[in-house]
């Protein structure tokens, strides 16, 4: 009961926690193109566009930075074994992400929002891109701890306990460089969806159309090139995936049984857990063997082959992850996905064409799709990790084996109850600030002349303060 609990906790807070994290690395990436625009053409309305989206940067990075806090807390309450087994090789990477990469986004953030008509205009821009680097590098360093968990190397056991024997071997994980660039690309995504989508919501109303029309233009194209990119890395990591962690990819195909050696894709199945087989599926000829090893043949490991494997490595157990939820979360991914490419595709024609003002279905879809990377980045870390069970530290530690040994049920349903009502009033909060930025637009009439947003106050103590009034 206390391992299903903690499971839950870490991914209520996980799932909440990632909502934020892609915009925060998307929005810096945009709002550093149209401030480099401003300052190649010096056009103020390349300038006015940044100091407004840079409103819901702020708000977002606000929410994930707390939730991220909370997030970590968890290592020492509920999984203090998993800590102490894999402390030595977890910890220096949180650690150089909290004092180098969050430092430097902070630091830079600071002066960027302080640094209007202060500083010189490539200065400013700089550090505008230091912030955009600092989110990035933030992720990054998360994924390397992440990536060890999936696939990991650099290490040696002694007394119990995981210990680094090369850092370098760390950083180098093939599953990081397959892992992170389709996180990034997908921020990127995130972060386009979003200002296409507020936009749209502007163009709809024809409201500041000199504003928002290059800021939907902009966005569309960087939506379409991170959306393929998007999806070509997680093509690499999908094959990376067949052999690093094939029972997670067999899941994911509800495939119980090795393929014939012309394996076909299942695109929807009915599946029988308790039974191992489908009751039924639509399949394509030969697309999972192109899709795994990009040629017409090669065999596929079913999960009952993968079963019986792992038995005789690793001794007596149930390695099969739950085969129904990584099965439709990664189809779930992939829709959405898909949906995105398409989306910013007829976006692009439409823009190319100067027709995009005149299609209101588009922009209301456009308005729609702010969801799509939500889903696809929801469903992609779901299948992640649930297509990774029974382990938490792949072929090393089980997730039943990383709990707390004295944290009890009642401690651990207690907090998450506390910190999901924690979590609803923040979103609730984000949700009213985002909401009345979106009302006030980019021609608030209270902005300081300095370029200083006037809901962002400067207090006594040196803290910025957000007016909701």
């Amino acid at each position: 009961m206390a391992v299903e609990l903690a499971r839950w906790q870490f991914g209520v807070t996980t799932v909440y926690h990632f909502l934020f994290v892609p915009l925060t690395i998307g929005l810096g990436f945009l709002i550093a193109i149209l401030e480099s625009i401003y300052v190649a053409k010096n056009d103020e309305k390349y300038k006015k566009m940044a100091q407004f989206w840079m409103k819901f940067f702020l708000i977002n990075l606000a929410i994930a930075v707390v939730t991220g806090i909370f997030q970590e807390f968890q290592f020492g309450m509920n999984w203090s074994t998993y800590s102490r087994f894999v402390g030595d090789v977890f910890g220096p990477s949180l650690a150089v992400e909290g004092l180098a990469a969050f430092f430097l986004e902070s630091t830079f953030l600071g002066v960027w929002l302080f640094g209007w008509e202060r500083l010189p205009k490539k200065v400013h821009l700089a550090s505008i891109w230091l912030v955009s680097l600092g989110s990035t590098l933030s992720a990054f360093w998360i994924l390397t701890a992440n990536a060890f968990m999936q696939e990991p190397m650099g290490y040696a056991i002694h007394d119990g306990r995981a210990e680094m024997t090369s850092f370098g071997a760390i950083l180098t994980n093939p599953q990081l460089w397959v892992e992170f660039p389709h996180v990034f690309f997908g921020a990127i995504a995130t972060g386009s969806f979003f200002m296409v989508g507020i936009s749209a919501w502007y163009l709809l109303r024809k409201r500041s159309i000199d504003l928002f029309q290059p800021s939907f233009r902009i966005a569309t194209v960087v939506a379409l090139i991170s959306s393929i990119l998007t999806a070509v890395v997680g093509h690499e990591q999908a094959q990376h995936e067949v052999v690093a962690q094939p029972m997670k990819m067999a899941a994911a195909e509800a495939l119980w049984n090795t393929s014939p050696l012309h394996a076909p894709e299942t695109l929807i199945a009915g599946i029988d857990v308790a039974g191992h087989h489908n009751t039924f599926a639509i399949k394509i000829p030969y697309l999972l063997s192109i899709l795994s090893y990009n040629r017409l043949s090669g065999r596929v490991q079913g999960i009952n082959q993968l079963q019986q494997q792992f038995v005789q490595k690793y001794g007596p157990g149930n390695y099969i992850p739950n085969v129904y939820i990584s099965f439709w979360t990664f189809r779930i991914m992939v829709g959405a996905g898909s949906l995105m490419v398409l989306l910013s595709l007829i976006g692009l024609v439409l823009f190319l064409r100067d027709r995009e003002l005149k299609h209101g279905w588009f922009l209301k879809s456009m308005l729609a799709a702010i969801a799509l990377p939500y889903i696809a980045n929801t469903a992609g870390w779901i299948f992640t990790e649930m297509g990774r069970q029974p382990w938490i530290v792949y072929g090393l530690l089980q997730t039943r084996d990383a709990v707390s040994p004295t944290v009890s049920n009642a401690n651990v349903l207690f907090t998450l109850v506390g910190f999901a009502f924690v979590y609803i009033v923040l979103l609730t909060i984000g949700v009213y600030l985002a909401a009345r930025a979106v009302r006030q637009g980019p021609d608030d009439e209270n902005e300081r002349e300095d370029g200083i947003p006037s809901n962002l106050l400067l207090e006594p103590s040196g803290g910025v303060q957000v007016d909701v009034e």
